[in-house]
């Protein structure tokens, strides 16, 4: 069985959000970890676990940030991380993927797909393995009891219940 070890430098968890129903605020989670366990180089016999640290949430506005890790969201003091494992994963062609399994935000666990897209595998010029993915997805933040809102003047909300994400991952095999 292959190991993958996740090459943190070349790898990075990004979201997206609109905001006042007029613009999308952008951010990332700047501490995560991704174990990879591959049966082989096939990606459906893979188990992928995630885990992220909600405290190294970064919108690239401090007053924001601390407002995201207060109970109104996801009360950090009491949810440390979030966390991904994945129960299936199925090829929809060549270099696509649907990776099914359960994500748990706040202590509230749904069953989520993403998509993954593999970028190819090549070898360092130090002679490591290394493989690339792509991963995006979306959830709605209010499954998860992510409900603070505010309602707009203008018709609206401040906050939108949709939440994108995207991830571009890098592996060195051990």
């Amino acid at each position: 069985m292959a190991n993958w070890q996740l090459d943190p430098a070349h790898s990075e968890l990004e979201f997206k959000v609109r905001h006042m129903m007029i613009s999308t605020v952008k951010g990332q989670f700047k501490s995560f970890e991704v174990n990879l366990e591959n049966a082989s180089d096939d990606l459906t016999q893979a188990q992928v676990e995630v885990k992220i640290e909600v405290d190294s949430i970064d919108t690239k506005n401090d007053q924001r940030d601390q407002h995201l890790k207060s109970s109104d969201f996801f009360d950090s003091a009491s949810n440390q991380f979030i966390t991904f494992k994945s129960t299936s994963v199925a090829k929809e062609d060549d270099d696509e993927y649907k990776v099914t399994g359960d994500l748990t935000i706040k202590g509230i666990s749904k069953s989520i797909t993403v998509d993954v897209e593999f970028g190819g595998v090549a070898k360092d010029p130090w002679g490591n393995d290394k493989v690339g993915y792509t991963v995006s997805g979306k959830i709605n933040r209010t499954d998860f009891d992510l409900t603070w809102n505010a309602a707009l003047e203008t018709g609206g909300v401040m906050v939108s219940e949709e939440v994108k994400f995207s991830a571009d991952l890098q592996f060195v095999k051990s």
